[in-house]
């Protein structure tokens, strides 16, 4: 049998469709409902749906009033705070294409993000960094109002029409504006019913900041599309006290990066009785943390692959969990391959590439203004994810480790190339290298392997990293070597630095 997973077809979506009209539309039918609750210690600032909508609604209109035209590019270089979300489905609303960015980004790395998207004006928190570009920049002075204006109508279309971009880091060291259609929100009914088990009546409670794509996607538009409540730890909140936030907020499913899971199973765990399981994303979730969850709670962590190109597609979920060891299965309506060196299907239980059909809804439309980069990723009916599995004779499929060498910080995937070119001239260091080091079971961080004359200032060289890099990105281990290991070609052999580590 081949490791080819067909689940059926998927229901084309509608058109003429909106993505911001298609979250908001079961909430416009519960208005008065909790849709938001910003949670803090001594309380929870709570958005009906009738709120959320009129401030989405009317952030549509402001931007339109501001000069911007369905079919612009909005910058959003925006705190942790529900304004992002708020700026995000406006500006979809209205037909202009936001671009979610991190507020941790220095101000050269939005510099080079700009280069590839030509943004037509940019909504800024006075916090967070951003280059002097010569645009428009509207700040909180101006975009609040906006929230108190008039509705503006949904801008409808062809579900296939551009509807926002996301920047993910690309083997070539530039971060590659991902493009996405208003069907995308569409594809993410897959991923309710294979993967979040979401239901109208769930409290799903995310770890993440508003402005992380995980936590916009899964934390907030999903439970908004299913007419769900969504809560958000208030900045500053401990992950030592997101359980008691759980149990005093009713939540009913609980969503994080492993690392968080890791976090919370330090301390003792209050009973959760109304917590249905857990859901992990954006790096694989070891084992014995899945063990050590189940053991503390009695509930399951369901575990979900996916990528910036395609959001999740492999899975667990409530009714079909993962077997021990495995990500999961092909959501339903996905078709899902392991192919060879000939881009080919390879039987059952071998290894190979993990591969998504091209017609898959919650595709992206391609890298902006890159089609040999997208090309490149495409391989017949195939899409190319960069990353080894093997599939059961069930269909349940293993992760097997990256095809490239790209690292993964906190759920964000992190190109080395990246991180080297804006490291590079560092007082002392000659050259430099990085890569991913398992310093325990569970836990990798991002290495930086020096060759210097003298020995290294650790705090010297963090804290020019820091001026350079997102936290995320930056070097937690420093390094010193005599050389660095390279081919016969004289090219750098990355995964032979661990050796370095261990010598």
């Amino acid at each position: 049998m081949l490791s080819i997973s067909d689940e059926g077809a998927f229901a084309p979506c509608p058109e003429p469709f909106n993505l911001a009209a298609h979250v908001l539309a079961a909430g416009a039918a519960t208005p008065d409902k909790v849709a938001l609750a910003i949670l803090r210690l001594t309380g929870a600032e709570r958005w009906s749906y009738a709120r959320l909508i009129a401030a989405v609604r009317g952030t549509a209109t402001g931007l339109l009033q501001a000069g911007l035209s369905p079919g612009d590019i909005l910058l959003l270089r925006l705190g942790d705070t529900v304004d992002f979300p708020i700026a995000y489905l406006g500006a979809i609303a209205a037909g202009i294409v936001p671009v979610p960015t991190s507020a941790q980004l220095t101000a050269p790395e939005v510099a080079k993000m700009v280069a590839e998207i030509s943004p037509a004006a940019v909504l800024r928190a006075p916090q967070v960094a951003c280059p002097d570009l010569g645009l428009p920049v509207f700040g909180p002075d101006t975009f609040l109002p906006w929230r108190d204006l008039p509705a503006a109508p949904y801008a409808m279309g062809d579900p296939d029409r551009l509807a926002y971009l996301v920047f993910t880091s690309g083997t070539s060291g530039q971060p590659r504006a991902v493009a996405h259609a208003h069907r995308a929100i569409w594809a993410r009914k897959m991923m309710m019913e294979g993967w979040t088990g979401l239901r109208p009546d769930d409290r799903l409670l995310h770890a993440g900041a508003f402005n992380w794509t995980f936590t916009l996607g899964t934390g907030l538009m999903d439970p908004w599309t299913r007419g769900a409540t969504a809560l958000i730890p208030a900045t500053g909140i401990d992950p030592a006290q997101l359980a008691l936030l759980m149990k005093r907020n009713d939540a009913t499913i609980f969503a994080a990066v492993p690392g968080v899971y890791r976090q919370l199973l330090k301390f003792p765990l209050p009973a959760l009785p109304k917590l249905r399981h857990g859901l992990a994303a954006g790096e694989k979730l070891p084992t014995p943390l899945r063990t050590a969850w189940e053991e503390a709670t009695g509930t399951q962590i369901h575990e979900a692959f996916g990528m910036s190109e395609c959001s999740t597609f492999l899975s667990g979920a409530p009714d079909r969990p993962a077997p021990e060891g495995a990500l999961g299965f092909a959501q339903a309506g996905r078709r899902v391959a392991i192919l060879g060196p000939d881009h080919r299907p390879v039987p059952r239980g071998e290894p190979g590439l993990i591969a998504i059909a091209r017609s898959d809804p919650g595709l992206m439309l391609g890298y902006l203004n890159a089609p040999e980069a997208t090309a490149a990723r495409m391989a017949g009916d195939w899409f190319l994810t960069g990353d080894l599995g093997s599939m059961s004779d069930e269909g349940a499929v293993t992760y097997l480790g990256r095809e490239d060498d790209m690292m993964t910080a906190g759920g964000y995937r992190v190109s080395p190339l990246e991180v080297e070119t804006a490291l590079a001239g560092l007082p002392g260091i000659t050259e430099l290298a990085v890569t991913e080091l398992q310093v325990k079971e569970g836990v990798r961080v991002i290495a930086a392997f020096c060759i210097s004359a003298l020995p290294l200032d650790e705090a010297a060289l963090a804290q020019a990293a820091a001026e350079r890099l997102a936290r995320y990105k930056q070097p937690r281990a420093w390094i010193r070597v005599e050389t660095l290991p390279r081919n016969a070609n004289g090219k750098l052999r990355r995964r032979a630095l661990q050796d370095h580590a261990l010598s």
